[in-house]
Protein backbone atom coordinates (compact mmCIF):
# COMPACT_ATOMS: atom_id res chain seq x y z
CA UNK A 1 0.00 0.00 0.00
CA UNK A 2 0.92 3.29 -0.81
CA UNK A 3 0.26 6.62 1.13
CA UNK A 4 0.63 8.45 -2.16
CA UNK A 5 -1.99 7.74 -4.35
CA UNK A 6 -3.36 12.01 -4.33
CA UNK A 7 0.45 13.06 -5.89
CA UNK A 8 -0.58 13.80 -9.04
CA UNK A 9 -0.57 16.79 -11.78
CA UNK A 10 -2.80 17.47 -14.87
CA UNK A 11 -0.98 16.17 -17.94
CA UNK A 12 -1.94 15.11 -21.25
CA UNK A 13 -1.26 11.92 -21.59
CA UNK A 14 1.17 9.76 -19.65
CA UNK A 15 4.50 11.27 -19.75
CA UNK A 16 6.40 8.71 -17.89
CA UNK A 17 4.72 5.36 -19.71
CA UNK A 18 8.29 3.45 -19.26
CA UNK A 19 7.77 3.19 -15.35
CA UNK A 20 6.43 0.49 -13.42
CA UNK A 21 4.87 3.42 -11.13
CA UNK A 22 2.81 5.08 -14.25
CA UNK A 23 -0.48 5.10 -13.30
CA UNK A 24 -3.94 6.54 -14.66
CA UNK A 25 -5.90 8.42 -12.22
CA UNK A 26 -9.41 7.57 -12.20
CA UNK A 27 -9.74 11.25 -13.21
CA UNK A 28 -9.21 11.68 -16.97
CA UNK A 29 -6.74 14.09 -17.63
CA UNK A 30 -4.72 13.12 -14.51
CA UNK A 31 -2.03 10.61 -14.17
CA UNK A 32 1.05 9.68 -11.21
CA UNK A 33 4.40 11.60 -11.55
CA UNK A 34 7.00 10.08 -9.83
CA UNK A 35 8.67 12.49 -8.03
CA UNK A 36 12.56 13.41 -8.53
CA UNK A 37 14.75 12.30 -5.64
CA UNK A 38 17.79 14.08 -3.80
CA UNK A 39 19.26 12.24 -1.56
CA UNK A 40 22.52 14.40 0.31
CA UNK A 41 24.49 13.74 2.81
CA UNK A 42 26.95 15.04 4.54
CA UNK A 43 30.44 13.63 6.68
CA UNK A 44 30.65 13.66 10.14
CA UNK A 45 28.08 16.75 10.70
CA UNK A 46 27.01 17.06 14.56
CA UNK A 47 23.52 16.17 15.52
CA UNK A 48 23.35 20.09 16.84
CA UNK A 49 25.08 21.87 13.85
CA UNK A 50 22.66 23.32 11.50
CA UNK A 51 19.79 25.79 12.91
CA UNK A 52 17.09 23.66 12.23
CA UNK A 53 19.06 21.62 14.83
CA UNK A 54 19.66 23.75 17.35
CA UNK A 55 22.93 25.00 15.76
CA UNK A 56 24.20 28.78 15.61
CA UNK A 57 25.75 27.94 12.50
CA UNK A 58 23.99 29.95 9.43
CA UNK A 59 22.43 27.32 7.43
CA UNK A 60 19.25 29.08 6.38
CA UNK A 61 18.72 26.88 3.19
CA UNK A 62 18.20 23.50 5.67
CA UNK A 63 16.51 25.54 7.81
CA UNK A 64 13.88 26.21 5.52
CA UNK A 65 13.52 22.76 4.22
CA UNK A 66 13.08 21.66 7.65
CA UNK A 67 10.30 24.60 8.00
CA UNK A 68 8.75 23.44 4.83
CA UNK A 69 9.21 19.88 5.64
CA UNK A 70 9.70 17.83 8.29
CA UNK A 71 12.19 16.64 10.78
CA UNK A 72 13.08 13.04 12.36
CA UNK A 73 14.82 13.31 15.84
CA UNK A 74 15.60 10.02 16.15
CA UNK A 75 17.57 8.96 13.28
CA UNK A 76 19.98 6.80 13.26
CA UNK A 77 23.25 5.73 11.22
CA UNK A 78 26.33 3.18 11.91
CA UNK A 79 28.29 5.30 13.53
CA UNK A 80 30.93 5.37 11.07
CA UNK A 81 31.44 6.59 7.83
CA UNK A 82 31.59 3.57 5.20
CA UNK A 83 29.50 1.35 6.78
CA UNK A 84 26.53 3.96 7.15
CA UNK A 85 26.75 4.13 3.49
CA UNK A 86 26.46 0.44 2.54
CA UNK A 87 23.36 0.77 4.75
CA UNK A 88 21.76 4.24 3.22
CA UNK A 89 22.54 2.66 -0.84
CA UNK A 90 21.30 -1.11 -0.07
CA UNK A 91 19.36 -0.91 2.69
CA UNK A 92 21.23 -3.94 4.48
CA UNK A 93 23.28 -4.03 7.07
CA UNK A 94 26.82 -3.73 6.46
CA UNK A 95 27.46 -6.68 7.87
CA UNK A 96 25.17 -8.23 5.13
CA UNK A 97 27.21 -6.99 2.32
CA UNK A 98 30.74 -7.03 3.27
CA UNK A 99 31.19 -3.20 4.25
CA UNK A 100 31.01 -3.94 8.23
CA UNK A 101 35.05 -4.53 8.90
CA UNK A 102 37.28 -1.57 6.27
CA UNK A 103 36.58 0.29 3.74
CA UNK A 104 39.17 -1.17 1.30
CA UNK A 105 36.27 -3.55 0.60
CA UNK A 106 33.09 -3.11 -2.19
CA UNK A 107 29.13 -4.19 -1.77
CA UNK A 108 28.88 -7.72 -2.11
CA UNK A 109 25.18 -8.25 -2.27
CA UNK A 110 22.38 -6.93 -2.20
CA UNK A 111 21.07 -4.28 -4.96
CA UNK A 112 21.16 -0.39 -4.79
CA UNK A 113 18.25 2.37 -4.81
CA UNK A 114 20.09 3.67 -7.72
CA UNK A 115 20.19 0.32 -9.44
CA UNK A 116 15.96 0.02 -8.19
CA UNK A 117 15.37 3.68 -10.12
CA UNK A 118 16.89 3.16 -12.80
CA UNK A 119 15.12 0.22 -13.46
CA UNK A 120 12.29 2.04 -13.17
CA UNK A 121 12.93 4.39 -15.53
CA UNK A 122 15.06 7.38 -13.17
CA UNK A 123 17.98 8.79 -14.36
CA UNK A 124 20.42 8.40 -12.01
CA UNK A 125 23.47 10.44 -10.60
CA UNK A 126 26.30 10.36 -8.08
CA UNK A 127 28.35 13.42 -6.91
CA UNK A 128 30.87 12.90 -4.19
CA UNK A 129 32.33 10.95 -1.82
CA UNK A 130 31.58 6.85 -2.14
CA UNK A 131 34.45 5.19 0.52
CA UNK A 132 34.83 2.26 -0.93
CA UNK A 133 36.75 -0.10 -3.57
CA UNK A 134 33.80 -0.85 -6.11
CA UNK A 135 32.61 1.60 -8.61
CA UNK A 136 29.30 3.29 -8.55
CA UNK A 137 28.45 2.80 -12.05
CA UNK A 138 28.83 -0.63 -11.38
CA UNK A 139 26.14 -0.14 -8.77
CA UNK A 140 23.37 1.40 -11.04
CA UNK A 141 24.54 5.24 -11.19
CA UNK A 142 24.29 6.45 -14.92
CA UNK A 143 26.98 8.78 -13.98
CA UNK A 144 29.19 9.63 -11.06
CA UNK A 145 31.79 12.22 -10.44
CA UNK A 146 34.04 12.34 -6.62
CA UNK A 147 36.00 10.72 -4.37
CA UNK A 148 35.39 7.22 -4.93
CA UNK A 149 38.12 6.79 -1.92
CA UNK A 150 38.25 7.77 2.31
CA UNK A 151 39.28 11.30 3.62
CA UNK A 152 41.09 13.70 1.26
CA UNK A 153 42.40 17.29 1.62
CA UNK A 154 39.13 19.54 0.21
CA UNK A 155 41.41 22.00 -1.77
CA UNK A 156 44.15 19.66 -3.40
CA UNK A 157 42.80 15.86 -3.14
CA UNK A 158 46.25 14.97 -4.49
CA UNK A 159 50.29 14.48 -3.71
CA UNK A 160 51.60 17.24 -5.11
CA UNK A 161 51.70 21.14 -4.67
CA UNK A 162 50.43 23.65 -7.51
CA UNK A 163 52.73 26.22 -7.98
CA UNK A 164 53.29 29.35 -5.22
CA UNK A 165 51.01 26.37 -2.23
CA UNK A 166 52.62 23.81 0.23
CA UNK A 167 52.41 20.01 -0.13
CA UNK A 168 49.06 19.31 0.57
CA UNK A 169 48.50 17.62 3.93
CA UNK A 170 47.03 14.32 3.55
CA UNK A 171 46.82 10.76 4.88
CA UNK A 172 50.17 9.75 3.06
CA UNK A 173 50.76 6.48 4.99
CA UNK A 174 47.24 5.37 4.13
CA UNK A 175 47.44 6.18 0.27
CA UNK A 176 50.72 6.69 -0.75
CA UNK A 177 49.84 7.10 -4.51
CA UNK A 178 46.92 9.32 -3.25
CA UNK A 179 43.14 8.85 -3.03
CA UNK A 180 41.16 7.35 -5.96
CA UNK A 181 39.18 9.96 -7.72
CA UNK A 182 36.93 9.36 -10.49
CA UNK A 183 35.06 11.17 -13.86
CA UNK A 184 32.45 8.85 -14.68
CA UNK A 185 34.93 5.83 -15.87
CA UNK A 186 37.74 7.53 -16.04
CA UNK A 187 39.47 6.82 -12.57
CA UNK A 188 43.06 7.87 -10.91
CA UNK A 189 44.86 8.51 -8.10
CA UNK A 190 46.56 11.65 -6.44
CA UNK A 191 44.07 13.94 -8.58
CA UNK A 192 45.69 17.36 -8.24
CA UNK A 193 42.73 19.62 -9.69
CA UNK A 194 44.02 21.77 -12.41
CA UNK A 195 42.07 24.95 -11.03
CA UNK A 196 43.06 27.12 -7.91
CA UNK A 197 39.84 27.80 -6.76
CA UNK A 198 38.97 24.20 -6.22
CA UNK A 199 37.19 23.33 -3.21
CA UNK A 200 35.37 19.91 -2.55
CA UNK A 201 31.86 21.31 -1.67
CA UNK A 202 31.81 23.97 -4.29
CA UNK A 203 33.59 21.27 -7.05
CA UNK A 204 30.02 18.51 -5.97
CA UNK A 205 27.60 21.92 -6.31
CA UNK A 206 28.93 22.53 -9.78
CA UNK A 207 28.48 19.03 -10.92
CA UNK A 208 25.27 18.18 -9.16
CA UNK A 209 23.73 21.26 -11.18
CA UNK A 210 25.09 20.10 -14.34
CA UNK A 211 23.89 16.54 -13.93
CA UNK A 212 20.50 18.42 -13.14
CA UNK A 213 20.73 20.05 -16.28
CA UNK A 214 21.76 16.94 -18.00
CA UNK A 215 18.43 15.18 -16.36
CA UNK A 216 15.85 17.82 -17.60
CA UNK A 217 17.33 17.36 -21.20
CA UNK A 218 16.41 13.82 -20.55
CA UNK A 219 12.75 14.51 -20.05
CA UNK A 220 13.01 11.85 -16.97
CA UNK A 221 12.58 11.58 -13.31
CA UNK A 222 16.32 11.62 -11.46
CA UNK A 223 17.73 10.51 -8.56
CA UNK A 224 20.87 12.26 -7.62
CA UNK A 225 23.22 11.37 -4.07
CA UNK A 226 24.87 14.23 -3.35
CA UNK A 227 27.68 12.66 -0.74
CA UNK A 228 29.35 16.13 0.22
CA UNK A 229 32.86 15.53 2.48
CA UNK A 230 32.39 18.21 4.62
CA UNK A 231 32.66 18.80 7.20
CA UNK A 232 34.98 15.40 7.35
CA UNK A 233 38.57 16.54 8.35
CA UNK A 234 40.64 18.17 7.38
CA UNK A 235 39.51 20.86 8.69
CA UNK A 236 39.39 23.22 5.23
CA UNK A 237 37.33 26.54 4.43
CA UNK A 238 37.80 30.15 2.37
CA UNK A 239 39.04 32.52 4.67
CA UNK A 240 35.89 34.71 3.84
CA UNK A 241 33.71 32.19 5.37
CA UNK A 242 35.60 31.17 8.17
CA UNK A 243 35.83 35.21 9.10
CA UNK A 244 32.71 35.59 10.72
CA UNK A 245 32.33 32.95 12.52
CA UNK A 246 36.04 33.94 14.59
CA UNK A 247 34.34 35.81 17.37
CA UNK A 248 31.55 33.70 17.89
CA UNK A 249 33.40 30.70 19.38
CA UNK A 250 35.69 32.80 21.53
CA UNK A 251 32.56 32.44 24.14
CA UNK A 252 33.98 28.70 24.77
CA UNK A 253 32.28 24.89 24.32
CA UNK A 254 29.32 25.84 27.53
CA UNK A 255 28.27 28.66 26.35
CA UNK A 256 27.69 27.29 22.39
CA UNK A 257 26.17 23.42 24.04
CA UNK A 258 24.06 25.58 26.21
CA UNK A 259 22.33 27.62 24.01
CA UNK A 260 22.07 24.70 21.70
CA UNK A 261 19.97 22.99 24.01
CA UNK A 262 18.05 26.08 24.89
CA UNK A 263 17.00 26.26 21.26
CA UNK A 264 16.13 22.79 20.72
CA UNK A 265 13.77 22.73 23.75
CA UNK A 266 12.05 26.28 22.68
CA UNK A 267 11.62 24.81 19.11
CA UNK A 268 10.58 21.36 19.91
CA UNK A 269 12.80 19.63 18.40
CA UNK A 270 13.36 17.98 22.18
CA UNK A 271 11.29 17.93 24.97
CA UNK A 272 11.32 16.30 28.77
CA UNK A 273 12.36 12.98 27.09
CA UNK A 274 15.92 14.20 26.54
CA UNK A 275 17.33 15.49 29.43
CA UNK A 276 21.02 17.37 28.86
CA UNK A 277 24.09 14.75 29.08
CA UNK A 278 26.70 15.67 31.35
CA UNK A 279 29.73 17.23 29.05
CA UNK A 280 32.52 15.68 28.11
CA UNK A 281 34.58 18.72 27.26
CA UNK A 282 37.24 20.48 29.31
CA UNK A 283 37.04 24.04 30.83
CA UNK A 284 37.40 26.41 27.92
CA UNK A 285 38.80 28.97 30.51
CA UNK A 286 41.48 26.93 31.82
CA UNK A 287 43.19 27.01 28.36
CA UNK A 288 45.77 29.55 28.02
CA UNK A 289 45.72 32.04 25.61
CA UNK A 290 47.02 30.18 22.37
CA UNK A 291 44.99 26.78 22.78
CA UNK A 292 41.65 29.14 23.13
CA UNK A 293 42.69 30.78 20.11
CA UNK A 294 43.59 27.25 18.27
CA UNK A 295 40.26 26.04 19.68
CA UNK A 296 38.20 29.11 18.46
CA UNK A 297 39.50 28.41 15.04
CA UNK A 298 38.99 24.68 14.49
CA UNK A 299 34.97 25.51 15.04
CA UNK A 300 35.29 29.04 13.12
CA UNK A 301 36.38 26.18 10.26
CA UNK A 302 34.00 23.53 10.87
CA UNK A 303 31.33 25.74 11.30
CA UNK A 304 32.02 27.58 7.78
CA UNK A 305 32.53 24.58 6.11
CA UNK A 306 29.05 23.61 7.32
CA UNK A 307 28.14 27.26 5.97
CA UNK A 308 29.39 26.64 2.63
CA UNK A 309 27.59 23.01 2.10
CA UNK A 310 24.03 24.83 2.88
CA UNK A 311 25.45 27.69 0.20
CA UNK A 312 25.67 25.02 -2.36
CA UNK A 313 22.37 23.70 -1.19
CA UNK A 314 20.95 26.64 -2.14
CA UNK A 315 21.97 27.13 -5.55
CA UNK A 316 20.90 23.36 -6.28
CA UNK A 317 17.18 24.68 -4.78
CA UNK A 318 17.18 28.06 -6.79
CA UNK A 319 18.03 25.44 -9.69
CA UNK A 320 14.92 23.34 -8.70
CA UNK A 321 12.91 26.42 -8.47
CA UNK A 322 13.45 28.08 -11.60
CA UNK A 323 12.64 24.57 -13.86
CA UNK A 324 9.69 23.95 -11.41
CA UNK A 325 11.15 20.56 -10.32
CA UNK A 326 11.14 21.57 -6.27
CA UNK A 327 7.52 21.38 -6.10
CA UNK A 328 7.97 17.62 -7.13
CA UNK A 329 11.37 16.69 -5.93
CA UNK A 330 11.89 14.63 -2.26
CA UNK A 331 14.62 15.80 -0.29
CA UNK A 332 16.48 13.98 1.98
CA UNK A 333 19.47 15.43 4.15
CA UNK A 334 21.56 13.45 6.83
CA UNK A 335 24.36 12.93 8.43
CA UNK A 336 26.38 9.65 8.29
CA UNK A 337 27.56 9.36 11.78
CA UNK A 338 28.07 12.18 14.93
CA UNK A 339 30.78 15.03 14.98
CA UNK A 340 33.96 13.04 15.04
CA UNK A 341 36.65 13.12 18.06
CA UNK A 342 39.14 11.59 16.05
CA UNK A 343 42.91 13.56 15.61
CA UNK A 344 44.99 12.37 12.74
CA UNK A 345 48.49 13.15 13.23
CA UNK A 346 51.96 12.64 12.02
CA UNK A 347 53.10 8.97 12.67
CA UNK A 348 54.71 8.04 15.69
CA UNK A 349 53.81 12.04 17.36
CA UNK A 350 50.84 14.08 18.67
CA UNK A 351 51.60 16.75 16.70
CA UNK A 352 48.96 17.49 13.33
CA UNK A 353 49.95 17.02 9.57
CA UNK A 354 51.71 20.09 8.26
CA UNK A 355 51.25 21.94 11.99
CA UNK A 356 53.40 24.83 10.93
CA UNK A 357 50.49 26.27 8.43
CA UNK A 358 47.15 27.71 9.50
CA UNK A 359 44.19 25.58 10.17
CA UNK A 360 41.75 25.79 7.40
CA UNK A 361 44.43 26.22 4.83
CA UNK A 362 45.83 23.90 1.92
CA UNK A 363 49.16 22.50 4.04
CA UNK A 364 47.06 21.69 7.93
CA UNK A 365 45.31 18.42 8.81
CA UNK A 366 43.76 19.96 11.45
CA UNK A 367 40.36 17.75 13.37
CA UNK A 368 37.60 19.18 14.89
CA UNK A 369 38.75 17.30 18.52
CA UNK A 370 37.22 16.17 21.09
CA UNK A 371 35.62 19.28 23.25
CA UNK A 372 33.92 20.81 19.99
CA UNK A 373 32.33 17.26 18.46
CA UNK A 374 30.50 17.05 21.64
CA UNK A 375 29.43 20.24 21.40
CA UNK A 376 28.34 19.30 17.79
CA UNK A 377 26.61 16.66 19.30
CA UNK A 378 25.00 18.30 21.96
CA UNK A 379 22.05 16.78 23.53
CA UNK A 380 24.10 14.09 23.22
CA UNK A 381 27.26 11.41 24.55
CA UNK A 382 30.20 10.94 22.83
CA UNK A 383 30.66 10.60 19.33
CA UNK A 384 31.46 9.51 16.10
CA UNK A 385 31.97 5.52 16.43
CA UNK A 386 30.36 5.17 20.01
CA UNK A 387 26.97 3.23 20.00
CA UNK A 388 25.54 6.16 22.22
CA UNK A 389 23.69 8.68 20.31
CA UNK A 390 26.68 10.86 19.77
CA UNK A 391 27.59 8.24 17.47
CA UNK A 392 24.84 7.18 16.09
CA UNK A 393 22.22 10.02 15.68
CA UNK A 394 21.58 12.37 12.98
CA UNK A 395 20.06 15.14 11.77
CA UNK A 396 17.22 13.97 9.28
CA UNK A 397 15.39 16.69 6.81
CA UNK A 398 12.77 15.61 4.43
CA UNK A 399 11.06 18.03 1.89
CA UNK A 400 8.82 17.68 -0.73
CA UNK A 401 6.31 19.96 -1.63
CA UNK A 402 3.44 17.57 -3.38
CA UNK A 403 3.58 15.02 -1.09
CA UNK A 404 4.39 16.12 2.38
CA UNK A 405 1.43 15.89 5.15
CA UNK A 406 1.35 19.02 7.19
CA UNK A 407 4.98 20.28 6.82
CA UNK A 408 6.67 21.53 9.69
CA UNK A 409 5.88 18.55 11.71
CA UNK A 410 8.66 17.11 13.91
CA UNK A 411 8.93 13.44 14.02
CA UNK A 412 10.40 11.18 17.23
CA UNK A 413 9.37 7.65 16.00
CA UNK A 414 13.12 6.03 15.01
CA UNK A 415 14.34 5.86 11.77
CA UNK A 416 17.57 4.25 10.46
CA UNK A 417 19.71 4.44 7.31
CA UNK A 418 17.81 1.30 6.30
CA UNK A 419 14.83 2.94 6.10
CA UNK A 420 15.44 5.10 2.76
CA UNK A 421 15.47 2.61 0.21
CA UNK A 422 12.23 1.17 1.15
CA UNK A 423 11.15 4.77 1.36
CA UNK A 424 12.12 5.72 -1.74
CA UNK A 425 10.45 2.57 -3.54
CA UNK A 426 7.28 3.76 -2.08
CA UNK A 427 7.47 7.35 -2.93
CA UNK A 428 8.54 6.13 -6.42
CA UNK A 429 6.38 3.05 -7.11
CA UNK A 430 9.49 1.36 -8.11
CA UNK A 431 9.71 -1.96 -7.78
CA UNK A 432 13.15 -3.81 -5.54
CA UNK A 433 14.94 -5.95 -7.61
CA UNK A 434 13.98 -9.74 -7.61
CA UNK A 435 17.64 -10.48 -8.69
CA UNK A 436 21.50 -8.89 -7.38
CA UNK A 437 23.45 -7.87 -10.16
CA UNK A 438 25.25 -10.83 -9.72
CA UNK A 439 22.14 -12.84 -10.28
CA UNK A 440 21.30 -14.24 -6.70
CA UNK A 441 18.20 -13.45 -5.42
CA UNK A 442 17.77 -10.16 -3.49
CA UNK A 443 17.98 -10.33 0.36
CA UNK A 444 14.75 -9.06 1.92
CA UNK A 445 15.19 -5.28 2.56
CA UNK A 446 15.36 -4.73 6.71
CA UNK A 447 14.24 -1.83 7.14
CA UNK A 448 10.75 0.29 7.28
CA UNK A 449 9.21 2.67 4.91
CA UNK A 450 9.09 6.46 5.84
CA UNK A 451 6.44 6.80 3.55
CA UNK A 452 3.45 7.19 6.48
CA UNK A 453 5.21 9.83 8.56
CA UNK A 454 5.80 11.98 5.72
CA UNK A 455 2.62 11.29 4.51
CA UNK A 456 0.40 12.03 7.75
CA UNK A 457 0.66 11.98 11.35
CA UNK A 458 0.39 8.03 11.74
CA UNK A 459 3.15 6.35 14.17
CA UNK A 460 5.62 4.57 12.05
CA UNK A 461 5.49 0.57 13.28
CA UNK A 462 8.55 -1.55 13.35
CA UNK A 463 8.31 -5.64 14.01
CA UNK A 464 11.80 -5.76 14.30
CA UNK A 465 14.02 -3.22 16.66
CA UNK A 466 17.31 -1.64 14.57
CA UNK A 467 20.73 -2.62 15.52
CA UNK A 468 24.23 -1.84 15.39
CA UNK A 469 27.86 -3.33 15.60
CA UNK A 470 30.96 -1.09 15.16
CA UNK A 471 34.17 -1.40 16.73
CA UNK A 472 33.78 -1.89 20.11
CA UNK A 473 30.22 -1.37 20.57
CA UNK A 474 26.85 -2.34 19.71
CA UNK A 475 23.31 -1.68 20.05
CA UNK A 476 19.71 -2.77 20.11
CA UNK A 477 17.09 -0.29 19.75
CA UNK A 478 13.18 -0.10 19.94
CA UNK A 479 11.11 2.61 20.68
CA UNK A 480 10.86 1.79 24.03
CA UNK A 481 14.23 0.81 24.98
CA UNK A 482 18.23 0.73 23.77
CA UNK A 483 20.62 -1.71 24.69
CA UNK A 484 24.14 -1.21 24.02
CA UNK A 485 27.82 -1.87 25.03
CA UNK A 486 31.15 -0.38 24.74
CA UNK A 487 34.56 -2.17 25.83
CA UNK A 488 37.73 -1.19 25.89
CA UNK A 489 40.46 -1.17 23.21
CA UNK A 490 41.39 -4.86 21.93
CA UNK A 491 38.31 -6.34 22.40
CA UNK A 492 35.38 -7.54 20.58
CA UNK A 493 31.76 -5.46 20.74
CA UNK A 494 30.57 -9.06 22.87
CA UNK A 495 32.83 -8.57 25.22
CA UNK A 496 31.50 -5.56 26.55
CA UNK A 497 28.55 -5.30 29.13
CA UNK A 498 25.20 -4.38 28.24
CA UNK A 499 23.91 -1.74 29.63
CA UNK A 500 19.78 -0.40 29.21
CA UNK A 501 18.45 3.35 28.43
CA UNK A 502 14.53 3.66 28.75
CA UNK A 503 13.92 5.80 25.36
CA UNK A 504 10.25 6.46 27.19
CA UNK A 505 11.84 9.06 29.52
CA UNK A 506 15.89 9.24 28.79
CA UNK A 507 16.63 9.44 25.28
CA UNK A 508 20.16 11.34 25.72
CA UNK A 509 21.19 8.34 27.65
CA UNK A 510 22.24 9.22 31.06
CA UNK A 511 20.64 6.80 33.37
CA UNK A 512 21.70 3.06 32.67
CA UNK A 513 18.25 1.23 33.97
CA UNK A 514 19.80 -2.93 33.41
CA UNK A 515 19.87 -3.82 36.92
CA UNK A 516 16.07 -2.86 37.04
CA UNK A 517 15.39 -4.39 34.18
CA UNK A 518 17.20 -7.52 33.59
CA UNK A 519 14.07 -9.33 31.91
CA UNK A 520 14.66 -6.32 29.04
CA UNK A 521 18.19 -7.02 28.85
CA UNK A 522 17.87 -10.69 28.47
CA UNK A 523 15.13 -10.12 25.71
CA UNK A 524 17.03 -7.48 23.91
CA UNK A 525 20.36 -9.20 24.06
CA UNK A 526 18.89 -12.41 23.12
CA UNK A 527 17.62 -10.55 20.20
CA UNK A 528 21.47 -9.09 19.12
CA UNK A 529 22.46 -12.62 19.43
CA UNK A 530 20.10 -14.13 16.83
CA UNK A 531 20.53 -11.07 14.76
CA UNK A 532 24.60 -10.86 14.28
CA UNK A 533 24.44 -14.95 13.96
CA UNK A 534 22.27 -14.08 11.10
CA UNK A 535 23.91 -11.14 9.52
CA UNK A 536 27.39 -12.42 9.90
CA UNK A 537 27.38 -16.13 10.17
CA UNK A 538 31.30 -16.30 10.07
CA UNK A 539 31.50 -14.24 13.20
Amino acid sequence: MSFFPAIRRSMPGCAWIALAACSIDPQPGHVFEPPNVLLILADDLGYSDIGAFGGEIRTPTLDRLARDGIRFTQFHTTAKCFPSRAALLTGLYPEQVGMDETAQSQISAGTTIAAALRQAGYRTYMVGKHHATDHPMDLGFDRYVGLRDGAANHFNPGTVARPGEPVPARKAEMAPAGRWWCFDRDCMQGYVPPERDFYSTDFYTDKALEYLADAQSQGAPFFMYLSYQAPHDPLHAWPEDIEPYLPVYTKGFEAIAGARYERQRATGVLDDRYPRSAPVFGDFASLGPAERSEEVRRMAVYAAMTDRLDQGLARIVRFLETSDELENTLIVFASDNGASAERVWVQGTTREIGSGHAIGSVGRWASLGANWANVSNTPFRWFKNYSYAGGTASPLIAHWPAGIGTPGRIVHSTAHLIDIFPTLLEVSGAIYPARTPGGEPSPPLEGVSLGPALASEIPLARDMPVFQRWQRGRMVRTERWKLLSWTETGKTPEDGAWELYDMQNDRTETTDVAAEFPEVVVELGAAYDAWIARVKPSL
